[in-house]
């Protein structure tokens, strides 16, 4: 299968929860509840790049890495990794301003690499003074550092999983499975690649930002999940599973393929985030301030873009699963009603059982439970609807269709909260239902 074939995939993405990296703990792929407490520790972050350094140890347990071609250290530098490179952070000038003036150099063994990338005089910052990196500088390093272990993370997928289930032709795997696994991820990889290799080139946090503002375009491009479910069809299969288990014991991966093929997602949902940090201990009187408000626009634009493609294809697979459990129904496609806006179980009063509402954005959706199945009972097209908020108990509303007014559903919730949703989201259906043409005014009232 050509590089071309692998690239192939469909355009939406898959529901993903968020899934750390070695040794992480999980976080929320939410934008609305992340956004609001920025956390600087990426997803992409892998255990072998972690380490400490002295006195200016970053609060994320991670020292930044620029590439750099270093000679042998001496014998007091203790051991890295093979991928990790040995850095002490010393300014050969104190920065003119916060936001970003003057230039602070890498010292690496046997070498100084300032972060424009250009070699400074070793003479010069054998004689500088130590001093602690500035909360910007600590983004900074943040973005670029967190970038080169994803990109080393999108390696590991492309050669040690794709490329050794191309050359092991005797898996039981079919051409289009492999592309529907491994997506494009072959082209974010060159495209991650690229943008790396700016960022390293990035001697200022507004540079760093125009990266991005340059390249959002290509990202909604590139930005496409691999499909998990197929990955799980294939560990049905034994030979896969232990395929599959000895690359992990061979790469000396804590985490499975699963964990890696989120990451796209993971990552692409990180950068507005950063961005923000980054904005936050920029000096708005400095030049470039302008680039990264821009570039905090763009990607959080981005990452709308991708919640909304996922609460899309959750959406659609939620309706294939209700319809296949659904029986009794007549009707057209669930699909023709709109999206899935709510569902829930309830008590309804004068009825022995519990009963499962499915709000659409055109229809409510009543059926009886029965074990693992919904038997359809009855529904209310929006427009008909007729909802009672206030009654006696005050966990109940009542729905109706105005069409056949003794029909009436008397809903008990668990809780407030559940019955304010509810009710929310009903009256919201009924004004955008309504036949007739209600003011502006009237509608925005019930608009989130």
């Amino acid at each position: 299968m050509s590089s071309g074939d692998r690239g192939a995939s469909s355009s939406s993405c898959t529901s993903v929860n968020t899934v750390c990296s070695d040794g992480e703990r999980p976080a929320s792929l939410s934008l609305s509840s992340s956004a609001s407490s920025v956390s600087l520790q990426d997803t992409s972050h892998s255990s072998s790049s972690s380490s400490s350094s002295s006195s200016s140890s970053l609060p994320y347990g991670a020292v930044p890495t620029y590439n750099a071609c270093s000679s042998s250290s001496s014998s007091s530098t203790p051991k890295r990794n093979g991928s990790d490179i040995s850095l002490d952070l010393t300014p050969l000038v104190t920065p003119g301003g916060r936001g970003g003036g003057g230039v602070c150099v890498t010292k690496v063994a046997g070498g100084i690499l300032p972060t424009n990338g250009h070699v400074a005089n070793q003479a010069a910052a054998a004689v500088a003074t130590p001093r602690q990196l500035s909360r910007l500088e600590r983004v900074m390093l943040e973005i670029v550092e967190t970038e080169q272990a994803y990109v080393r993370d999108l390696k590991s997928i492309v050669e040690d999983y794709l490329g050794c289930i191309i050359d092991c032709g005797a898996l039981p795997l079919k051409p289009e499975q492999v592309s529907t696994l491994f997506c494009n991820i072959e082209d974010i990889y060159e495209f991650n690649s690229d943008l790396l290799e700016d960022l390293e080139r990035c001697p200022h946090a507004a540079a760093i930002a125009e990266c991005f503002v340059e390249r959002v375009s290509t990202v909604l491009c590139v930005c496409v999940c691999v499909s998990v479910a197929v990955l799980r069809e294939c560990m049905k299969n034994q030979s896969l599973v232990r395929f599959f288990q000895e690359r992990r014991t061979t790469l000396n991966h804590s985490l499975p393929l699963e964990t890696y093929l989120l990451k796209p997602v993971q990552r692409i949902l990180k950068y507005h985030l950063l961005l923000q940090e980054l904005s936050k201990h920029f000096d708005k009187s400095d030049p470039g301030y302008e680039v990264v408000e821009d570039a905090i626009i763009s990607m959080t634009a981005v990452a709308w873009y991708i919640n909304d493609m996922k609460r899309k294809q959750e959406h659609a697979v939620r309706l294939q699963e209700i319809e296949s459990l659904l029986v009794n129904w007549s009707g057209p496609d669930l699909s023709g009603f709109g999206e899935l806006v709510l569902e829930g179980s309830f008590k309804v009063h004068r009825v022995k059982k519990e009963r499962a509402f499915f709000l659409f954005d055109k229809m409510l959706l009543i059926a009886k439970k029965r074990l693992e199945q919904f038997v359809y009972s009855t529904h209310i097209f929006c427009c008909n609807l007729l909802l009672v908020e206030t009654l006696k108990d005050p966990l109940c509303f009542r729905v109706s269709d105005q069409t056949i007014p003794k029909q009436l559903h008397v809903v008990q919730t668990k809780n407030q909260e559940e019955k304010r949703l509810w009710v929310h989201y009903l009256k919201r259906l009924i004004v955008e239902n309504h036949p007739a043409s209600l003011p502006q005014k009237v509608r925005s009232r019930f608009t989130l």
